[in-house]
């Protein structure tokens, strides 16, 4: 957690937070933070094990087995909660990249669909489940911005959220809607898309990003926390990647 900035004792005393994404990585560190801060939680995700390990760390208000992507599965998910709730934030969803050639054509538009399906459910559902002056909070990515060759599929997702999420803004108010936009986030994730290149990535970053240092969940977290307590920011994409963006391609 170093160079986060942790969460202030108790200020988010008496209010509940929906981590969708919640077993690992930075959902599970939101949820952490979360506590420390006051709150409850409330923890879904999609595989049972990695969710009832991090729910025995966490000690969350609730769990529930969830694949945000079937939207069958959101609407009853959101039905069952309680109501209301302070704050929802999702971190489901990952990159995919490839050059046009190598393509799978069907593939990309469930990727497509499938995502933009999940973050309109999230808003639809969510919405009557979340108090006045709450949020609903996604994760999406700076890394689609620059082109380059296999880029074209992540760069049109990281495009879209930023747009989806200011229209939802307008139509949900008075509940929040904001995106977090990290660069790379040293995760399990970030671990599993690049296997025995994660450490090589790291000591570059760590040579050439402002900070000096790689991004971490908890930096993601504590960013997603400041969110949920300053009730004047909606509509917004929120970059947190160490500078990244700052560099020369």
């Amino acid at each position: 957690m170093s160079g986060s900035e942790p969460a202030r004792p108790q200020d988010l005393a008496g209010q509940t937070v929906v981590v969708i994404g919640a077993s690992s990585g930075i959902g599970l560190e939101t949820a952490r933070q979360v506590r420390a801060a006051g709150g409850q939680v409330v923890m879904a995700a999609r595989d049972p094990q990695r969710l009832e390990r991090a729910a025995a760390e966490v000690g969350p208000l609730s769990t529930a087995i969830l694949d945000a992507f079937d939207t069958d599965q959101l609407r009853e998910f959101f039905a069952d909660l309680p109501a209301p709730v302070d704050h929802i934030l999702s971190t489901v969803g990952g990159p995919l990249y490839g050059p046009l050639a190598d393509l799978d054509l069907a593939e990309t538009g469930r990727y497509f669909g499938e995502r933009l399906a999940m973050v309109l459910g999230i808003a639809k559902y969510g919405r009557e489940r979340v108090r006045a002056g709450g949020t609903l909070l996604f994760i999406g990515g700076t890394g689609g911005r620059r082109p380059g060759v296999g880029m074209s599929v992540i760069a049109a997702m990281t495009a879209a959220l930023p747009a989806l999420t200011a229209n939802l803004a307008l139509e949900l108010a008075p509940v929040r809607v904001n995106v977090i936009a990290p660069g790379f986030v040293d995760t399990p994730l970030s671990a599993a898309l690049l296997g025995d290149r994660l450490d090589a990535r790291r000591e570059q970053l760590r040579a050439s990003l402002p900070i000096r240092r790689v991004v971490g969940p908890a930096d993601v977290a504590a960013l997603a926390v400041h969110i949920m307590r300053n009730e004047a920011l909606t509509g917004t994409t929120y970059d947190i990647d160490g500078g990244q963006q700052l560099l020369p391609q």
